[in-house]
């Protein structure tokens, strides 16, 4: 079968494109969901190496967040969102460097955590975590921004811990949804620099990107232009299922390689 130049046959890359499609989509809906959704489904079925679906995640998000931001985050707290990005920044380093030595010599764990950490993903927009009476210090956003760079280095999904740490805040749906958004901006862009730096930005991973670069651009304009007719509590619940199954489906798989 005819090779294309992102390195994958016609229907690899075809199923890694419809995956990116429906990601985005969710992502600019309810916030989140990219990352999860692309490296957890297409990674799992084995569409594409993870380093590379990694790489490409961080480089469509910010196609992603450059349609869905503008315009929308005058108002946040830019106080609280420079103490995430001061925590995200310097530990995206730590997981990078922890992708590159797991896909080398530990495939198996390397799938067992990814699978517990879009499992968790799910498990964490269906927790419903009871909001503070007040929002939290900016010193907290950093904290919680260690882990959420850590994750977003390591396989380009930042997604559990700002979650978490957004959803209890006392703000409104709109304005979590665009600080999340914001936040992996951010750690896309950072991840991005840190892997070019490295020479991870390969051509096969530059293949790949242009390929998914004007999916995730229209299905993220789609998201705005068009949002679904249901409620934000409603997509937070399809958000949980979807990653729920996925990341249940990479456990079983890495569990059966080990038996």
């Amino acid at each position: 079968m005819e090779m294309l130049s992102a390195g994958l046959d016609v229907w690899a890359l075809a199923g890694v494109l419809i995956i990116a499609a429906l990601a985005s989509y969710l992502h600019t809906v309810a916030g989140f969901g990219l990352g999860m959704i692309v490296i957890g489904a297409a990674g799992g079925l084995g569409l594409a190496p993870v380093t590379v679906l990694a790489a490409v995640v961080s480089l469509v998000t910010m196609v992603n967040s450059a349609v869905a931001l503008p315009g929308g985050i005058a108002g946040l707290d830019k106080r609280r969102v420079g103490a995430l990005a001061l925590g995200i920044v310097p530990s995206i380093a730590a997981g990078v460097w922890l992708l590159s030595w797991l896909s080398e010599s530990a495939e198996t764990l390397l799938t067992l955590l990814l699978g517990a950490l879009v499992l968790y993903g799910g498990l964490s927009v269906g927790m419903k975590p009871r909001p503070h009476a007040a929002v939290s210090a900016p010193w907290t956003f950093a904290a919680w921004g260690v882990f959420t760079g850590l994750l977003g280095g390591l396989f380009g999904m930042p997604g559990p811990p700002a979650i978490y740490h957004c959803y209890r805040q006392p703000l409104s749906l709109n304005t979590i949804r665009l600080m999340l958004i914001l936040c992996f901006a951010i750690t896309s862009t950072a991840r991005t620099l840190y892997v070019g730096l490295q020479g991870g930005l390969t051509p096969e991973v530059w293949g790949l990107a242009v390929w998914a670069m004007p999916v995730v651009a229209v299905a993220t304009w789609m998201g705005r232009r068009f949002p679904p007719p249901c409620s934000a509590p409603t997509m937070r619940r399809v958000a949980m299922l979807t990653l729920v199954f996925i990341g249940g489906g990479l456990l079983i798989d890495a569990a059966g390689s080990l038996i």
